[in-house]
């Protein structure tokens, strides 16, 4: 589904991902892991478009993403939960689930809704209040719905238990292993190196921007 082929990108001139593999099927549940600065959000933002690809391919069912619009992601299927959630403050938490979905020329927002809804009924009581008025767990389960809103095929979650509640890390996971279990497409991000990896059908871990075994080579 998600292939990432010897990728490199930088910022300012700055390599921040150098040759970096990686692949997530159909149905599978993939982890990236790797330290704080190691280059995950840098990988999940190159795969987005938000950084420039200067080397490799990465393709999404056998589409070139780099001759696509960052925008164009959401029409693919592909939703992203960033690390920092990025929700618009003043928009209500509906506005802010449904932002994507607009994009979209193919999904209604409906249908969607209520498939958002159905996996996370407590933000049914929340819908009306703005972002700016929710708790970073709260806010962390918009940016999951947002992404899940879209991500019809695949979910991008960056590091989306960082900085978290037990309460809400918890109720963040829980929802998770429904989507892993009904067989959603999944590239889950975290900083954890003593992660478990019977959670995971395949786990990459990077360093220093680049796949684990080559960063080893090369240092």
């Amino acid at each position: 589904m998600l292939q990432i082929d010897h990728v490199s990108t930088a910022i300012a001139s700055v390599r921040v991902l150098r040759d970096v593999n990686l692949t997530v099927g159909t149905g599978q549940m993939v982890g990236l892991v790797g330290r704080n600065g190691a280059g995950k959000t840098s990988l999940m933002r190159t795969v987005m478009g938000h950084l420039p690809v200067t080397g490799g391919r990465i393709t999404f069912e056998d589409i070139d993403l780099s001759t696509r619009p960052k925008h164009a992601r959401a029409a693919l299927g592909i939703g992203f939960m960033q690390e920092d959630r990025g929700l618009v403050p003043e928009l209500t938490v509906e506005e802010n689930i449904l932002l994507p979905v607009w994009v979209s020329k193919s999904l209604k927002p409906k249908p969607r809704l209520d498939l958002v809804y159905g996996y996370m009924p407590e933000l049914t009581e929340m819908r009306d209040r703005r972002a700016l008025q929710l708790s970073g767990g709260q806010q962390k389960l918009v940016a999951l719905a947002r992404a899940l809103a879209v991500g019809t095929k695949l979910l991008l979650l960056d590091e989306p238990f960082e900085g978290v509640a037990p309460a809400l890390a918890q109720r963040l996971a829980d929802v998770i292993g429904r989507l892993r279990a009904e067989k959603q497409s999944i590239l889950i991000s975290h900083s954890d190196m003593n992660h478990d990896k019977s959670l995971y059908d395949d786990v990459t871990v990077i360093e220093r921007g680049a796949n684990a075994a080559a960063g080893a080579a090369a240092h």
